[in-house]
């Protein structure tokens, strides 16, 4: 069994523009870091012409498709009853994109049989990651 979800997604950016242009994105979940999801966003999609990698909480996305959630760098709220809208704020600027509420489901329902909800502490490596973090401190 794999213990890496990617799943591809079509976000459409929301601009000032009337046109809400689509641009893929890649959602991607690790057991190995259960408690996290990475949205990341190729460099032909991006203003500064590299990849962007956004991570986040799943319990974030989980609860931002039933009601407005978070209060920092990401926020998730559903719109209407096929998509969620995503935020991300930076220095640089605020991306909001809208994705297909569908995709973000299948994608969640997915990484629940890998790692069930309430089950992430048992895929924890702690003794490895205390180690990572006691190497650079002697």
């Amino acid at each position: 069994m794999s213990t890496v979800i990617e799943q591809p997604v079509e976000a459409r950016l929301v601009a000032a523009a009337p046109r809400m242009p689509s641009i893929p994105a890649t959602l991607h979940y690790d057991r190995g870091d259960p408690f996290a999801v990475r949205m990341t966003f190729p460099a032909p999609a991006t203003l500064e012409g590299v990849e962007v990698c956004w991570t986040f909480s799943r319990e974030l996305l989980v609860a931002g498709m039933r009601e407005p959630e978070g209060h920092g760098d990401v926020r998730v709220r559903p719109y209407g009853y096929d998509r969620t809208v995503l935020e991300f704020h930076a220095p640089e600027g605020t991306a909001v994109i809208h994705v297909r509420s569908g995709e973000l489901r299948r994608f969640l329902a997915a990484t629940g049989e890998l790692v069930p909800v309430g089950m992430e502490h048992l895929h924890l490596d702690l003794e490895h990651d205390l180690a990572e973090l006691l190497r650079g401190s002697c």
